[in-house]
């Protein structure tokens, strides 16, 4: 069992940036594939980056594209999303989630647990 809690959250002026973090509970943190996602409002949950469990792998969405980036510290059983030049329609609540296939995955249905969510507010 493996328990996500996010932070970093928060409002934001667009151009501006955040990080967020996802901490993680118990030992086999680093045997995961870490994902991140997000549901604007009236919006599914859609991908937006991904990392194996290594670090040596990521993936993002098109839209985020040189504009996140995401890592982890196994040691610190964290991972992490870095946005820069935040858009308004960047808006949404962010969850962290953890696969145990170890990859970076951009598949919802491939990831076993989820966090409770961070909202992210861009301000125009």
């Amino acid at each position: 069992q493996v328990q996500l809690v996010e932070s970093g959250g928060g409002l934001v002026q667009a151009g501006g940036s955040l990080r967020l973090s996802c901490a993680a509970s118990g030992r086999t943190f680093s045997s995961y594939g870490m994902g991140w996602f997000r549901q604007g409002p009236g919006k599914e949950r859609d991908f937006v980056a991904a990392i194996s469990w290594s670090g040596g792998s990521t993936s993002y969405a098109d839209s985020v594209k040189g504009r996140f980036t995401i890592s982890r510290d196994n040691a610190k059983n964290t991972v992490y999303l870095q946005m820069n030049s935040l858009k308004p329609e960047d808006t949404a609540v962010y969850y962290c989630a953890a696969s145990r296939l170890a990859i970076a995955t951009i598949r919802t249905s491939l990831y076993d647990y989820w966090g409770q969510g961070t909202q992210v507010t861009v301000s125009s």
